[in-house]
């Protein structure tokens, strides 16, 4: 199983590291068979790169470089083929210098961050091949999630089945694979072989989790997450079926399995890390305010790049406590990063100068804390443009989907690490990165960051709570309305105020045009912003049923 992080668009590079891995599989473990991830010349998701017209010669030249390796080894290569004027997400076997069998992807799944009816046409017959006197039926991704695919394989005489997947990270998807594979092979008796893609694209994270089930459904091989590399499965003969050869999987490397936190967690870190890695950054720079959300950012920054590779900056106001000014010190020396204080007092004062004559007469409000805001993002802007690096911001999934934050000011960036994680889990999250052995002495995340009150400090006094619900009811409220696409009649009746549920609810929908602004950020649940939810700006819709 060639769980590989592959860079969509690099066809010759991700050739040339498919020849690489199958040249590896050979020597270190004698292969028979090598299985790579879906699309895997393209990699995944190439989305409107597969309309380019030179996508096809590009695919012919890659092809022809498998065949010329000859290699003597099967391998199981994903990419689009170009066919009687029709592109299909396809699979073929290879060895040596002559495709053997191909196979066209069936169901094409056109839901959540999905579109591949956009660009794909679906194929309809089975694809089995003979391999050492096994008969093996390919299959890709979504195949799996329907019945149909497996069943017409094991019609069709397969012994064993191999799915090979670009399957992207979210929150419980490896409980819902393991149970998934578990009723395909229990349905048609063959054991399964599930391939998976590792590695960051934009806001998608794939986590690999490679595993190999047998004929009654009980996992014998559990590639670890998050994690590149070649991982062995071995499949014995056994006698006694003239019709269809019986395979045992013996059983091979079983990884732990992910606590839901430490999942997420890793995502955070792996989909920084490939962000930054694979757009030729040299490193992130952040605004360090003492809080919580731009603490936990911090060190998920500092485990994805190394501290040698970020930059943090607190840039104090009038209203900025000594609590945060400590409290952010500490924490960068404590991490061992690159720490510069810029008080923004003056630029601040200049803004409002130059803007002395327009508001004149007008009282106070929101608009100078969005100033002080503002102020910051022009400065991280500046620190980026001139060293190169990529501004990280820091608001989470709850403030975000309130417009609890500032277009062009701490929206301001590239990449928002916390963009699909609630504040509720954000407090989980750091607690989960303070049990780690290398913080138990001394935690990478202060404590006293952790206890205090959530607050923007852009006013006197002020709190998260004087202007949003508790975060635990806030959290609970937009997981039903963002991820479950529940009515306010419904998330009424489960017992929240309607009062709160129609504000809340109002905030989202009001604060679509802020977000269809802000950077993208690592997916951790089913339905992020973004590619997942595509909600209009302009709209008459009115809460209700």
């Amino acid at each position: 199983m060639a769980q590989l992080n592959l860079l969509v668009g690099d066809i010759k590079g991700n050739t040339e590291r498919a020849v690489a891995a199958a040249q590896q599989a050979i020597v270190e473990h004698a292969a028979d068979i090598i299985a790579f991830p879906e699309l895997t010349l393209t990699s995944y998701s190439p989305e409107d790169l597969l309309l380019r017209p030179s996508l096809q010669t590009r695919i012919d030249k890659a092809l022809q470089r498998l065949l010329s390796a000859n290699l003597p080894v099967h391998m199981l290569i994903g990419y689009p083929l170009r066919e009687d004027g029709r592109l299909y997400n396809a699979v073929s076997l290879i060895k040596g210098s002559k495709i053997l069998a191909t196979y066209r992807k069936q169901c094409l799944p056109n839901y959540q961050v999905f579109d591949e009816r956009r660009y794909f046409s679906p194929g309809h017959e089975p694809c089995v091949v003979n391999i050492k006197g096994v008969a093996v039926a390919m299959t890709i991704c979504e195949d799996m999630w329907e019945e149909g695919p497996t069943r017409q394989a094991a019609e069709a005489g397969a012994s064993l089945l191999i799915n090979i997947n670009a399957s992207p990270f979210h929150r419980n998807k490896g409980a819902e694979r393991a149970a998934l594979l578990r009723t395909r092979a229990q349905q048609v008796g063959i054991p399964i072989v599930y391939v998976n893609l590792v590695g960051g694209q934009d806001e998608l994270v794939f986590d690999g989790s490679s595993m190999a089930v047998n004929a009654e459904g009980e996992c014998c091989v559990q590639a670890p997450s998050f994690q590149e590399g070649l991982f062995p499965v071995h499949l014995e003969v056994l006698p006694g079926d003239a019709k269809r050869a019986r395979l045992s999987v013996s059983a091979g490397e079983s990884a732990a399995v992910d606590s839901i936190d430490a999942g997420l967690y890793k995502a955070l870190v792996l989909g920084v890390r490939d962000y930054v890695r694979k757009n030729g950054f040299k490193g992130v720079v952040l605004g360090l305010s003492g809080g919580i959300d731009s603490a936990l950012t911090l060190v998920i920054a500092a485990d994805a790049l190394g501290a040698d590779r970020v930059q943090a900056v607190m840039m104090p106001f009038t209203y900025t406590s000594q609590l945060s000014l400590d409290q952010a010190r500490a924490q960068a020396e404590r991490l061992g990063i690159h720490y510069s204080v810029i008080p923004i007092n003056s630029a601040y004062h200049s803004f409002t100068t130059a803007l002395g004559n327009e508001f004149a007469g007008l009282s106070v409000d929101v608009t100078e804390q969005n100033i002080q805001a503002r102020c910051r993002g022009v400065l991280l802007m500046a620190i980026s443009n001139k060293k190169g690096l990529l501004v990280l911001t820091t608001g989470n999934k709850s403030e975000i989907a309130v417009g609890y934050c500032t277009l062009y000011g701490d929206m301001a960036g590239g990449f928002d690490v916390l963009k699909d994680v609630p504040k509720t889990v954000v407090y989980r999250l750091c607690e989960y990165r303070n049990a780690q052995a290398d913080a138990l002495s001394a935690p990478v995340i202060p404590r006293a960051v952790i206890d205090r009150p959530p607050s923007a400090e852009l006013a006197p006094g002020q709190v998260d709570q004087d202007n949003l619900p508790p975060y635990d009811e806030l959290d609970a409220i937009l997981e039903l309305y963002v991820e479950q696409d529940c009515s306010a009649t419904d998330i009424i009746a489960k017992g929240y105020a309607e009062a709160t549920v129609r504000r809340v609810l109002r905030l989202v929908d009001l604060n679509e045009y802020k977000r269809r602004q802000g950077p993208i950020g690592v997916r951790l649940t089913q339905r992020g912003f973004g590619r997942d939810r595509r909600y209009p700006i302009t709209s008459g819709w009115e809460l209700g049923d």
